[in-house]
């Protein structure tokens, strides 16, 4: 075991048999975002270089790390020649881009995202000017049409949502049959029994890119109701029907709370779905194009992106993070929190993105409507204890490891009396337009999804019986 396999096992806390070539960022649990912060770190103080922004997304797999540690030139300097970007595959195949990663599949006018600058754009407007000024309906009408509406498109739209809200009898009996189950559980069921709800086309007849988008609409306006009808039973009421002209916000809060939500309350939800809406080809996103792309249609399209979503690690995270609060305990234990996670091997969550280098953009916004939250509720104990874990993760922040969007949003739920196994769900609620808008993207100018895999496998072998062995 060569010294520079040695300090890779040390700082992910790994036994030194599982450091080989094929190892890479993500490919197992310790090798997340604080775990590769404490691997530069220490690359760092063993080599006595630092390492930039560039470099440290070329860092990402053993292979990188042992052709950086073998090359004096790229450790003298800042280049970064010698360093491969993803691990190698067999010596006479193709690289192997593990995760897709830097691989660019298609072209897109849904989302524009600059994770070295912290940008965020949906359809060329920035994410901090639609969450200041613009409403939920405008930014799902802009991401699944391609423009903001006017007075009259908003109305129209508006009306579309209102008219989709009302769940079919059937689902609302699948919900009450599942009240016992994980609302990610029951979310994603009950998306993919919407479907036998639909239009119904002849046997062998694709869905049209106009069905789509209709189904689309309907699906931005029922998954919210599914959560909120979900909550509604395994708490033991009776879903209400929200007023005929409350907005997404306020009708979604109406059916989850079982009354009237306080202004602060739909200002937070409306903001909060806003800058969740959409985020680029993210996993979620990537299966409901491959979904769609293979003619499925919008509801199986979407309710892959669901199941993908749960996952703990990427939407499933948002749930992990309301913890935090209770682990740190106070605000004068947050850096020896931090501390010992980090000599651990561990990572605290709500922090480190895959795409973004500095603090993500969303974060200010649902901060900001915590703050509303926690004065209008006189407690701001668990907004204090985050911002404290924030300060004593700064000095990560220079490698990447900065607030994501999940940080704030799982305490505005518990700030609204929600539990956290709702943090994901609501999460899904907000990104459907997104979802809706990519998977209308793809079938507009499809191509079947179909990477390739290199084998890696043994060849030439001859079949016998398990019992003539």
């Amino acid at each position: 075991m060569s010294n520079v396999d040695q300090l890779i096992a040390r700082a992910l806390g790994i036994t030194e048999d599982r450091v080989t070539d094929t190892l890479a960022y993500q490919s197992i649990r310790e090798w997340d975002s604080l775990g590769h912060v404490s691997l530069l770190v220490a690359i760092e103080q063993e080599y006595g270089v630092e390492i930039d922004d560039e470099l440290t997304l070329g860092l990402r797999s053993v292979a990188a790390v042992r052709a950086f540690a073998a090359a004096p030139a790229t450790r003298a300097g800042r280049g970064d020649a010698g360093v491969p970007a993803t691990a190698p595959g067999r010596p006479d195949g193709p690289a192997v881009h593990r995760g897709l990663e830097n691989v660019v599949f298609d072209q897109t006018a849904v989302t524009h995202i600059d994770g070295a600058q912290g940008v965020l754009e949906y359809r060329g407007y920035s994410i901090h000017d639609l969450a200041e000024h613009s409403s939920f309906e405008e930014v799902a009408h802009l991401l699944v049409h391609g423009e903001l509406p006017d007075a009259a498109a908003l109305e129209s739209f508006g009306k579309q949502l209102r008219a989709a809200r009302v769940l079919p009898e059937p689902v609302l009996g699948l919900l009450r049959s599942l009240a016992h189950a994980h609302p990610m559980e029951a979310l994603r069921t009950c998306v993919s029994a919407l479907g036998a709800f639909g239009p119904q086309r002849p046997p062998g007849t694709d869905e049209s890119y106009a069905e789509a988008l209709e189904t689309g609409v309907s699906l931005i306006a029922r998954i919210p109701m599914i959560v909120a009808a979900h909550h509604a039973l395994r708490t033991g009421r009776e879903p209400v029907q929200p007023p005929q002209d409350a907005s997404h916000a306020e009708a979604f809060l109406t059916v989850l709370l079982g009354e009237r939500p306080t202004p602060a309350a739909v200002r937070f939800i409306d903001k909060g779905f806003i800058v969740h809406a959409d985020h680029s080809s993210n996993a979620s996103a990537f299966t409901a194009r491959v979904a769609i792309g293979c003619r499925a249609g919008m509801t199986a399209a979407i309710t892959a992106a669901v199941a993908a979503f749960a996952g703990s690690v990427h939407g499933g995270a948002a749930e992990r993070v309301v913890g935090l609060i209770e682990e740190v305990g106070s605000v004068e234990n947050a850096p020896a929190h931090v501390a010992a996670l980090q000599a651990r091997g561990e990572p605290v969550m709500g922090f480190g993105h895959r795409v973004y280098r500095t603090e993500d953009p969303r974060v200010r916004h649902l901060r900001s409507t915590v703050v509303e939250l926690s004065e209008e509720r006189g407690d701001t104990s668990g907004l204090d204890i985050l911002d404290a874990v924030a300060t004593a993760m700064r000095p990560y922040g220079r490698h990447g490891v900065a607030p994501n969007v999940d940080l704030y949003a799982g305490l505005a739920y518990r700030l609204l009396g929600l539990p956290d196994d709702l943090a994901v769900p609501l999460f899904v609620v907000g990104r459907t337009p997104g979802w809706v808008a990519q998977a209308l993207e793809q079938q507009s100018n499809n191509v079947l999804i179909r990477p390739l895999l290199t084998y890696v496998g043994p060849h030439g072998r001859t079949y016998r019986k398990a019992y003539d062995r």
